[in-house]
């Protein structure tokens, strides 16, 4: 591994978990596209690799920051998580099965589809604040 990649992959980290704990995304988002543009993985090894990512420090140290400051809804984190459990199992078998090809674009809509919804969201919010 080269300099440059570690250091790639130092900023791509940082960059994920700034905005991890600033607005909750960071790993596809984030470290899916940057693994993919920057480092030449495919698809599948850049989801793969996020999630692997994802297992320890948001489960750690994110989450005790917000939980010190109540700002966990426990009840629903565990339902979600169960079924996040199953959603991902499930997922990831699915997209393995499928085209790299046809997983980005279907991942590329759903980013255009929220980065919509929230530029809007955002603007309207924007609008009533004068």
């Amino acid at each position: 591994m080269t300099t440059q990649t570690v250091i790639i992959l130092l900023v791509i980290g940082l960059i994920a978990g700034i905005l991890s704990g600033f607005v909750g995304v960071g790993g596809g988002v984030v470290i899916v596209p940057a693994l993919i543009y920057f480092l030449g993985l495919t698809q599948h090894q850049a989801q793969g690799t996020s999630l692997f990512i994802l297992l320890l420090p948001v489960g750690l140290l994110a989450v005790n920051n917000y939980s010190k400051t109540g700002n966990i809804n426990w009840t629903y984190g565990i339902i979600i998580a169960l079924a996040f459990i199953v959603g991902g199992y499930f997922g990831s078998k699915i997209s393995l099965r499928i085209s790299p090809g046809k997983v980005k674009f279907v991942f590329g809509i759903l980013m255009a589809y929220v980065a919509f919804r929230f530029l809007m969201s955002g603007y309207s919010a924007l609008s009533n604040e004068k």
